[in-house]
């Protein structure tokens, strides 16, 4: 039972994914999310539902358009078993006893669902355009915000000042690194992005998110570099190494402040 409820949550998974790629082409070309079907972005064909069968159609088609037979961008498929596993992972971290879920627990799984959601777009529309849009940006914030003022008005949970104090830290030591570097070093996306971090995740676990962006942002430059692929000026977006250490702090962010603090009282 345990294997079949997780199967439909990573196929539930699979799903949002694929609707979370078309956010993230029809926010480029500003367009609306909920009008009009899918089509092909080259010959723009109007696809059918076996067109569109979550990475089962990538496969079957072998990469590319059934009609023009363009390649279609891996993309596609990576977006829609990333979003499969996270919302796997979090259904397991949020949900303690299938035989009893609480309200609450339901709450807090759709809550970290529609934020994962709206990281994923952040992740992958930063990576391709360099941007991190306000658009999804800002209706991340507004969601962490209410949601904490629901849990101490609704669940009586009392109000945690960590992830305020977190939130504006976070925000105020990458703007220092956007004002002395005059943006060279980083965009103002990534010091809002910051402040979302840090009422998300709250204190420790903001520090575990910006020490992992931190050390794979600096190693994947130094690779990079190595391999001649980006120069020492050459422009690298930073937000997807934020939001991979998100992740990282949300799934791990305990048992790596644990393990830290084992390290040093050794």
């Amino acid at each position: 039972m345990t294997a079949l409820i997780g199967m439909f949550v990573f196929l539930f998974g699979l799903i949002v994914g694929s609707f979370l790629n078309v956010v993230i082409y029809r926010l480029e070309k500003g367009e609306s999310t909920f009008r009009g079907r899918s089509y092909c972005p080259r010959c723009r064909y109007t696809l059918s539902w076996e067109d569109l069968v979550p990475v089962i159609s990538f496969l079957l088609l072998g990469g590319k358009c059934r009609y023009c037979r363009e390649k279609i961008s891996i993309q596609y498929p990576v977006v829609e078993l990333a979003t499969g596993l996270i919302f796997l992972l979090i259904f397991k971290s949020q949900v303690s006893s299938l035989n009893q879920v609480s309200s609450f627990e339901i709450l807090n799984l759709l809550y970290f669902w529609v934020i994962a959601s709206l990281l994923i777009i952040l992740f992958v529309y930063d990576l391709r355009h360099y941007i991190l849009p306000d658009k999804i940006l800002f209706p991340a914030i507004g969601i962490v915000l209410g949601y904490r003022v629901f849990e101490v008005w609704s669940l009586g949970l009392a109000w945690d000042l960590g992830f305020v104090v977190s939130g504006f830290a976070a925000t105020a030591f990458f703007f220092a690194i956007f004002a002395i570097s005059k943006g060279r070093a980083m965009g103002f996306g990534d010091v809002k992005l910051a402040f979302f971090m840090g009422l998300f995740l709250g204190w420790p676990e903001i520090l575990v998110a910006l020490f992992v962006a931190c050390m794979a942002g600096a190693a994947v430059g130094v690779v990079l570099i190595l391999l001649k692929k980006k120069g020492m000026k050459s422009e690298i977006p930073f937000g997807p190494f934020l939001i991979g250490g998100t992740f990282a702090a949300l799934f791990l962010g305990k048992e790596l402040v644990d393990w830290y603090l084992t390290f040093l009282l050794v």
